[in-house]
Order: structure tokens, then C-alpha cells, then sequence
């Protein structure tokens, strides 16, 4: 009977051991994983005000501001891509000389955030001038071959970065589709 006793006081040990173990790994890995969410994800952040704490530079100069200002690859890689359809699709007539009466274009645009959205909202009306403008100076035997397609395309993306620019001095607009193209 003592043995038995002996028995169950080692198996109640070694089951305790074995408990305490299981919550040690526990508090270890979660306090591994916390230290690896810090530094990696939020020690960029962390690190830049860790050195004005320390003394580092409070003042920046005129090439650091410039730089700040200017994302990086690390900070693109963080800003939201949209897309944004401009409205109505625009809609160029021809002369009756042509084998095409008239295009009829709907775009739609790859930008970075929200707030390019919002400029490309306020500055639509200069926007769709522009475009207009720019489809009927296009030759309509260009605009029935594949790169003459994409020649419009990379014109009507510098146009709106050009107006982008003008207009709110900075422009976010990376790539323009079109989503119809009928010619008629």
C-alpha cells in the first residue's frame, strides 16, 4: 500500500511538471510573438521616435524633409491601391468623312488612397474637357489598332497626372483602364 501511495505522488508530480512546462512554452511564445510584432512591424515607426528621445536630430534639414516627403518602396507597399470609374463614359463624334461616327470610352483609374479619389471627383469637369479634347485629336485609324489604343492610353494617364499636378501638386494616379471601348 505504501508503494501505491509512493506511485500516485510521483505520477501527481510529474503531471504538475508537466503542466507547469505547457504554461512556460505558453508565456514564452506569446511573449516571442508580441517581440516579433514590435520590431518587425512596428519598430520602423518605433525606432524613428526612439531617436529624437535619444538626442538625434529634432531639426531635419531641408534634404530630409525632402526625403520624408517622398514614399518610400517600404511606404508604398503600405498605401491602399482603388480604383476609381470615372462617371458617364465620354463620348467623342466624328465627321461624317470617317468610317466611325463616333467612341464612346469608359475609364477607370488605378490611384493610391482615398484623397486622389477625392481630387479626381473635384477636378472631373477639367478632367473630361481634357479627355474629350485629347480623343477627338486622335486619329480614328489609330484608334482601331492595338497601339494606337495604347498610345491614347499612356496620353490620357499624363494628362490627368498633369492636371493632378496643376491642380492639387501632387498626382497618385498609377495606371488608367478602359472598361469600354465601343466604336461605332
Amino acid at each position: 500500500m505504501a508503494e501505491h501511495k509512493k506511485e500516485n505522488v510521483e505520477e501527481h508530480k510529474s503531471s504538475k511538471k508537466l503542466i507547469i512546462v505547457i504554461v512556460a512554452l505558453v508565456i514564452l511564445l506569446a511573449g516571442g510573438g508580441g517581440a516579433g510584432y514590435y520590431f518587425f512591424i512596428r519598430g520602423h515607426g518605433a525606432k524613428e521616435a526612439g531617436d529624437d528621445k535619444k538626442g538625434g536630430h529634432k531639426e531635419k534639414s531641408k534634404e530630409k524633409h525632402e526625403e520624408e516627403s517622398e514614399p518610400t518602396d517600404e511606404e508604398h507597399a503600405k498605401v491602399e491601391r482603388l480604383y476609381h470609374d470615372l462617371g458617364k463614359p465620354l463620348v467623342v463624334d466624328f465627321s461624317k468623312s470617317t468610317s466611325v461616327r463616333f467612341v464612346s470610352i469608359s475609364l477607370s483609374f488605378l490611384v493610391e488612397g482615398a484623397a486622389t479619389i477625392d481630387a479626381l471627383k473635384k477636378n472631373e469637369p477639367m478632367i473630361r474637357n481634357n479627355l474629350l479634347m485629347l480623343i477627338n485629336a486622335q486619329g480614328v485609324e489609330s484608334l482601331k489598332t492595338r497601339e494606337g489604343k495604347d498610345k491614347l492610353r499612356a496620353e490620357i494617364l499624363a494628362n490627368v497626372s498633369e492636371v493632378l499636378e496643376k491642380m492639387t501638386g501632387k498626382s497618385h494616379v498609377k495606371d488608367i483602364f478602359f472598361t469600354s471601348f465601343v466604336m461605332q
